[in-house]
């Protein structure tokens, strides 16, 4: 005997015809397996997108920019899909090579490595780049730094800076440049763990001290979150930036906010739970921490994040190039946030 509350709703067979990608990605609903998480995906990001007063967190971790998502996380910025982006440091790190008018160049993953050392070439799987070149970066990164001897900031407020000086430099394809512009915060809680990191010793190394108080980042992204009224998030990976945004609901918590977890959540990753690790473990783990709401719209895609993203973000362009949202911005006086909301 069937059960009906069970088979309601058949699967429907993909058909190849002249449409969209978003066409496509609404098609890929009815199908199965990630496929069909890929495009729940973009539907609970456009719902997210549709819903008033939610605050969007990204998380940016794996070498996204060397494999050629730059432009993709900056179209998300400036089209405000995202609200804030917290990032590894080598994300931003690459953001900045190629802000310089450096390249990351078509490599191949089956390279003698040997070979690629004595030419000074460094290898990110497929991806080539010069040593000498990121060298370079290091160094306008302290000389940056220099400008700054003294200075007490937390991630966020030296990344806009650097941001700011990347602006006026003209690059508009970079990730931090827009964040500026578009007064889109990022923060980078292991920014130590990455080339800036590297760039700020040398500074040091030559008498030049600029503090990054990562227990300011803290303070501030937790805030953001104290001051929505409903926030979501979106993983592309995991890792430290995935940590570092879950926990806002905890700290935010134990400083007595009534908080009941992100809303929304969405994740795109290689990894899998079974390991035990954050990068791979399920939303729903998550909301026996208090992280994500119990009756949060949460998707996980188990996908390697390069394909994923430009087609997620291609069929979010194709559904909302013509969407009014109401976005949430903060400024920070005196160490305390403030939201304000703007149409774009």
């Amino acid at each position: 005997m069937r059960l009906p509350t069970f088979t309601q709703n058949p699967t429907r067979p993909v058909e190849i015809k002249d449409r969209s990608v978003s066409d496509l990605m609404d098609a890929m609903q009815y199908t199965g397996f990630q496929g069909r998480k890929l495009a729940e995906s973009v539907k609970a990001w456009e719902n997210m997108l549709k819903d008033e007063n939610v605050t969007i967190f990204m998380g940016l971790s794996g070498a996204m920019v060397p494999a050629g998502m730059r432009k993709v996380i900056t179209y998300l910025i400036e089209n405000r899909l995202i609200d804030c982006l917290v990032s590894t440091g080598a994300n931003i790190f690459h953001d900045c090579h190629e802000a310089l008018g450096l390249k990351h160049y078509v490599g191949s993953h089956m390279a003698n490595d040997e070979e690629l050392f004595e030419h000074g070439v460094d290898r990110i799987y497929d991806v080539f780049a010069y040593e000498e070149e990121f060298r370079n970066t290091d160094h306008f990164i302290a000389d940056f730094a220099k400008r700054h001897d003294g200075e007490q900031y937390s991630s966020r407020e030296f990344i806009r800076l650097l941001g700011k000086e990347i602006s006026e430099r003209g690059d508009s394809q970079s990730i931090i440049a827009s964040a500026y512009k578009h007064n889109v915060p990022i923060f980078i809680p292991a920014l130590c763990d990455s080339s800036i990191g590297i760039g700020l010793t040398i500074a040091r190394r030559f008498g030049c001290n600029v503090n990054i108080d990562q227990i300011k980042d803290v303070d501030e992204i937790t805030q953001m979150v104290e001051l929505s009224e409903k926030t979501g998030v979106i993983y592309v990976g995991g890792g430290v930036p995935k940590n570092f945004i879950q926990q806002t609901e905890v700290v935010a918590s134990i400083m007595g906010h009534e908080v009941a977890g992100h809303e929304y959540a969405i994740q795109y990753t290689a990894d899998v739970p079974h390991w035990g690790g954050l990068s791979g473990c399920t939303f729903d783990e998550a909301v026996s921490w208090g992280k994500i709401a119990k009756e949060a719209k949460k998707v996980q895609v188990f996908a390697d994040a390069t394909i994923a993203l430009p087609i997620v973000t291609q069929a979010l362009y194709e559904k909302t190039k013509d969407q009014v949202r109401k976005t949430p911005s903060f400024n920070w006086e005196e160490g305390q946030a403030n939201i304000y909301f703007e149409t774009l």
